[in-house]
């Protein structure tokens, strides 16, 4: 059964875009059945072009992604998540909707590669940088034997990660 992970920041426009492609990106390539999901409090409306654009030059296929908002996942039409990840600090401090199903939620805030830089190759370098440290974690994350793990085991082995 599909393991479904949603990741949250407040404008779905860069960090959670970026978790939701490198997870999916990473259990593809490991053979995990695993499905990541992003969105927001307040979309954007519109993703960041340099968080696409690093995507891409990973590898990562970006068509059909869009900025969503939560209500988008809060239904109870809304897939099941196992897991619910905030990405920035203010979104960690939001009361969140309710989930269909309970899901085990953590928080692993990454700085806004958005506020880094003034010129194009400091942002790129910045946007780069935190594609990077996200997708690591997402490969840790990719790796994790969901089926095995009670809720509890679930939340000490991601805060571990």
């Amino acid at each position: 059964m599909t393991t479904n992970v949603l990741i949250l920041c407040t404008h779905n426009s860069a960090r959670s875009v970026l978790a939701e492609g490198m997870l999916n990106h990473w259990a593809s390539k490991l053979g995990a059945d695993l499905q990541a999901y992003s969105a927001g409090s307040a979309p954007k409306g519109h993703i960041n072009p340099m968080a696409i654009d690093v995507l891409q030059r990973a590898g990562v296929d970006t068509s059909g992604y869009r900025s969503k908002s939560w209500d988008e996942f809060s239904g109870n039409t809304a897939p099941a998540m196992r897991v619910v990840i905030t990405v920035c600090d203010d979104a960690a401090h939001e009361t969140c909707p309710y989930w269909p199903g309970s899901p085990v939620k953590i928080h692993w805030g990454y700085p806004d590669p958005s506020d880094v830089g003034t010129t194009d190759s400091e942002k790129r370098a910045a946007f780069e940088s935190t594609r990077q440290a996200i997708g690591e974690r997402m490969q840790a994350l990719a790796k994790v034997q969901f089926d095995a793990l009670s809720d509890m085991q679930l939340r000490v082995v991601l805060e571990a990660l």
